[in-house]
């Protein structure tokens, strides 16, 4: 009975004892007056649904019979506030109004309320040296951080163009940078959400007449609110080939990054060579491009570093005799083709674990201790071409496992 007014209930139950008492109304009574009663109660059912509907539409009723006094219904109560709502755009609704212009702000404040060092110290972590870019990721950070400063004054101008160039050769943290570069954006307000999509040409360009624009748009659509990077963006551009529908691809994305600047944030990557040329051959993505980092190749010191690194955060460690077959592994290997810096370095350390395990496996009778399951040996780091009996043959035995450049 619980939700139900008085009027309802009195209702429910008269025709419940109603229906209860047609069979002996039947059996009973002359057929003639059993059917004006039934034409009776048909009209008491009607008008009681009439009225049932009626009040539902004016909104429920409560009395005595309700568990709950009257309040708003559900649909009237306020929304409690989402906590999917980006953190940028609650702490905006804190500061409704601008600042008068006698107010003082520490930039530092401001810096620590958007959690930028967050942002920075992470990219430390994953990143040893290219000091030049992340001197350039500092300089983004200031400019968004003064131009957010300056809006709290009232102080309007033109959102800065934030899309981006990265060249560099493969394995040098261009895409570690830019999911650093989308977080940055989104906790200083400048993106929705911060999410990057990465793609390249066969994710954007179509096969057929008419196959072009609906792949473009699409992976657009899933960048939005974030940041697209386009990796090895040369390849979607290919004037010697008349049959080639990338034309149209840039011709869509010139115009999402003017019009949409404000949801997108586009990165383009690759050789910087080639970039040079896709930029002269396409003048109007040169003038969309605002910021160019350049990614340099690691030093032989920075390699070793990542690799003890990457080691560590496996639970392994290089003994000092091969710390040092590392380093000399890393010599040669740096002056061979499709040399890929960090990912040759990281894919290495895979073969190493491998023969490590190789190593350990072929004796199993001897107990090992924890250290040993640790430990790589010179015994586990390639012998190819650094003064010992190659196991592989020369030309593939460093390389074949790297990403090769494509041509």
């Amino acid at each position: 009975m619980r939700g139900l007014s008085r009027e309802t209930f009195i209702t429910a139950v008269s025709l419940a004892v109603a229906v209860a008492l047609m069979p002996l109304a039947w059996f009973y009574l002359p057929r003639d007056v059993f059917g004006v009663i039934l034409l009776l109660v048909g009209c008491a059912v009607f008008v009681g649904v009439a009225r049932h509907l009626e009040a539902r539409q004016a909104g429920p009723a409560y009395s005595s019979f309700s568990a709950a006094p009257p309040g708003p219904s559900p649909s009237s109560r306020p929304a409690a506030p989402s906590s999917r709502v980006p953190a940028a755009r609650r702490r905006s609704r804190k500061r409704d109004g601008p600042l008068p212009p006698e107010a003082l702000v520490a930039l530092a404040d401001e810096r620590r309320d958007a959690g930028v060092d967050d942002v920075f110290a992470d990219l430390d972590s994953k990143l040893i040296g290219l000091l030049p870019v992340k001197n350039k990721v500092e300089e983004i950070a200031s400019l968004l951080l003064v131009d957010r400063v300056r809006q709290r004054f009232g102080l309007d101008a033109p959102r800065p163009n934030l899309h981006m160039c990265f060249t560099g050769e493969p394995g040098t943290g261009k895409t570690t940078v830019a999911l650093q570069m989308a977080e940055l954006l989104r906790r200083l307000g400048y993106l929705e959400s911060g999410h990057l999509v990465h793609a390249m040409r066969d994710d954007l360009v179509g096969e057929y007449i008419g196959h072009t624009a609906p792949k473009t748009k699409q992976v657009l659509a899933r960048a939005m609110g974030g940041v697209l990077f386009i990796d090895e963006a040369y390849y979607l551009f290919r004037p010697g080939d008349s049959k080639d529908y990338g034309q149209e691809c840039i011709d869509i994305l010139l115009q999402v990054m003017e019009n949409d600047r404000d949801k997108l944030v586009v990165i383009v990557a690759g050789y910087r060579d080639r970039m040079d040329e896709f930029f002269e051959s396409n003048p109007g993505m040169s003038s969309r491009i605002s910021h160019h980092l350049d990614f340099a190749p690691y030093t032989l010191d920075e390699l070793a570093a990542i690799g003890r690194v990457m080691l560590s955060d496996a639970s392994y460690y290089l003994s000092e005799a091969a710390q040092a077959a590392f380093r000399e592994y890393l010599t040669v290997r740096m002056r061979q083709p499709r040399f890929a810096n960090a990912r040759s370095v990281r894919n290495e350390l895979e073969r190493a674990r491998l023969r490590h395990a190789h190593r350990l496996a072929s004796d199993p009778e001897l107990s090992r201790t924890m250290d040993d399951l640790m430990r790589i040996e010179p015994a586990d780091i390639s012998r190819a071409n650094v003064g010992w009996a190659p196991a592989f043959s020369p030309e593939t035995s460093l390389s074949a496992f790297d990403e090769p450049r494509r041509d």
